[in-house]
C-alpha cells in the first residue's frame, strides 16, 4: 500500500501521460489559488479543459470520482477562473475527471470522465 500523497503524484503522473497521449497539451499542473489546487489544465483545440485527478488502491465503497463533492466543485470553479483571468484567456472550458484505481503496484483501471459537471451558476 502506497501512502496517499506517493499515491495522488503517481496518479497524476498517469493521467498527464493519458491526456498527452491523447492529443491534450499540458497547460499547468497542480496550480495553487487561495489555498485550493488544479491537478492538471490542459487544452484540447480550443477549450481549456480543468482535470481532477482522483486516485485511490483497491476495493472501495465509493468510485473515486464520486469523491468529487460539491464543495470541490465550487472550488475548482472558483481556481480556474483565477487561472484563466491570470492570463487573460477566454475560451469554453469543461471540467474532467480522470479517475485510477491501482489493483497493485503496477496495474491499474483509468476511466475519463469529460464533462464530468458544469459548474454551478452563481
Amino acid at each position: 500500500m502506497m501512502p496517499p500523497a506517493e499515491l495522488g503524484i503517481k496518479g497524476e503522473e498517469i493521467a498527464v501521460g493519458y491526456l498527452k497521449k491523447e492529443g491534450y497539451k499540458i497547460l499547468a499542473r497542480n496550480w495553487y489559488y487561495d489555498h485550493k489546487e488544479i491537478d492538471i489544465v490542459a487544452r484540447q483545440g480550443d477549450e481549456i479543459v480543468i482535470v481532477e485527478v482522483k486516485t485511490r488502491e483497491g476495493d472501495y465503497f465509493e468510485e473515486p470520482w464520486e469523491a468529487v463533492s460539491s464543495r470541490k466543485i465550487r472550488n475548482l470553479v472558483e481556481v480556474a477562473d483565477a487561472w484563466l483571468n491570470q492570463r487573460n484567456i477566454d475560451l469554453e472550458t469543461r471540467f474532467d475527471v480522470i479517475s485510477i484505481i491501482f489493483s497493485d503496484d503496477i496495474n491499474y483501471e483509468l476511466t475519463h470522465f469529460p464533462g464530468a459537471f458544469i459548474p454551478p451558476v452563481n
